[in-house]
């Protein structure tokens, strides 16, 4: 097996950068609910990487990555023959020696089918049993995201036509977009949801998170490329102008409309950069990063009040960012798309390219985001049906943490009269009070 040693050593790089994500999404989550729920808002991510990584191994690169061998059904699923991912092992992506072991290609794959299973858990946050989700996280990214995956980039009907999107804005976000839409639609609203105060418990987590999801996302787009050459460079440049100036416009809208500029709003601004371009960095200039960071940041910043008009409690604006972002992105790509890669694909209309491209920028969205809704849906309805999907009221407003898990985040002590926690023992005495001998 001959193998280029620069493009496997950034592709393993690549890999642990995207597989940092899924913590960092943990963190950025989890400062995001009440404190009686972080705990499962984090446990909700990290078994996220215990589940998809088995149906992984056992069939998720293969119904995504192989062919069937019939036409028709190739179209929309891949085949069996790396069951187990056992012919994987010793051969390369490429024959010729400027590939990498397929085994580090699958295990990049892998990360961005976590990542996207993980990206739904926000919209259920402090309402979902844990052993409902860890079924839910199994089913769908067997029926919804290893076919997605495979009609986008596994040569399916999406590939075929010649869909753009260069990291995953339709197989990640919309995907998990449209998804967290259908969960919230079945779960509910939160008891108390637009009563009562539900704001980030703490917003250092928050911006942790997003921190590392920021540094995570430079493999996760870079990566993609799957090669250390130029396109990388473009790739790894674009990630971090339109995330800069998507936080930036974020800030400026927050500004306008609110009178303030806060933290979860940098935050929140960088994740729909980030997400943004994440269709798109591979295939447009800096100047085209740059504004299409400044109109996702806005645009996204006023999505997450959607909710609010349509009456549905996503609870961390998983709609509002992600499939929003994904869908401005992946548009986008019909207008200022500039270095298509393959024959199918064409320049956007600011390039000279037509709007069979336009077109088909749209029907990606229209086509992923149709089925994972209807299909979310469905999985969602079979599993609350029998198994139940949604906590009792009661627990509820206990906290998740202690009736799921019997832990809390925080374990403080004894709270004194003067907001001092006594952990070894009673508060001191003020030396003003003590008596002398």
């Amino acid at each position: 097996m001959k193998i280029d040693s620069g493009t496997t050593a950034w592709m393993l790089t690549a890999t642990a950068l995207v597989l940092l994500m899924t913590p960092g999404l943990a963190f950025f989550y989890g400062g995001m609910t009440r404190a009686k729920s972080v705990l499962n808002m984090m446990m909700m991510s990290f078994v996220s990487i215990i589940t998809v990584t088995i149906a992984w191994v056992l069939y998720g690169h293969s119904l995504t990555f192989t062919d069937n061998g019939s036409e028709l059904v190739n179209k929309f699923i891949g085949g069996f023959d790396a069951l187990g991912l056992q012919s994987l092992v010793d051969t390369a992506t490429k024959d010729d020696g400027t590939g990498m072991p397929s085994l580090v290609f699958s295990a990049f794959q892998l990360t961005f089918a976590i990542i996207t299973v993980a990206l739904i858990s926000g919209a259920i946050a402090d309402r979902a049993k844990f052993g409902a989700w860890v079924l839910f996280t199994i089913v769908w990214a067997t029926i919804v995201y290893f076919p997605v995956a495979h009609w986008v980039w596994g040569n399916g009907w999406l590939f075929n036509l010649g869909i753009e999107d260069f990291a995953g804005g339709t197989v990640v976000h919309i995907n998990a977009g449209a998804a967290a839409l259908a969960l919230a639609i079945v779960l509910g609203k939160r008891a108390g949801w637009r009563k009562e105060p539900m704001r980030p418990h703490n917003l250092t987590l928050v911006l942790l998170g997003a921190g590392l999801l920021w540094f995570g996302w430079f493999g996760f787009n870079a990566g993609s490329e799957l090669a250390v050459d130029g396109t990388a460079g473009l790739a790894f440049m674009n990630t971090q102008i339109a995330t800069a100036a998507a936080a930036g416009a974020w800030l400026v809208v927050e500004k306008m409309r609110d009178g303030h500029a806060t933290s979860l709003g940098v935050a929140s601004g960088a994740v729909a950069g980030l997400v943004a371009i994440t269709p798109a960095c591979g295939f447009v200039d800096p100047w085209a990063a740059l504004l299409l960071g400044l109109v996702a940041g806005a645009v996204c910043a006023y999505a997450v009040g959607l909710k609010y008009k349509l009456n549905y409690d996503d609870s961390l604006d998983v709609v509002g960012v992600h499939l929003v972002g994904g869908v401005i992105g992946a548009v986008s790509l019909g207008f200022i798309a500039a270095y298509p890669f393959l024959e199918q694909q064409s320049a956007g209309l600011l390039y000279g390219g037509g709007v069979k491209q336009l077109g088909l920028q749209v029907l990606g969205p229209v086509a992923v985001g149709a089925y994972s809704f209807i299909i979310t849906w469905i999985i969602a309805k079979i599993i609350d049906k029998t198994v139940g999907f949604r906590i009792g009221a009661e627990e509820e407003v206990t906290g998740v943490d202690i009736t799921s898990h019997a832990e809390t985040g925080y374990d403080l002590g004894t709270i004194h009269s003067s907001g001092v926690a006594a952990v070894n023992g009673p508060a001191p005495t003020p030396a003003s009070k003590k008596v002398d001998a």
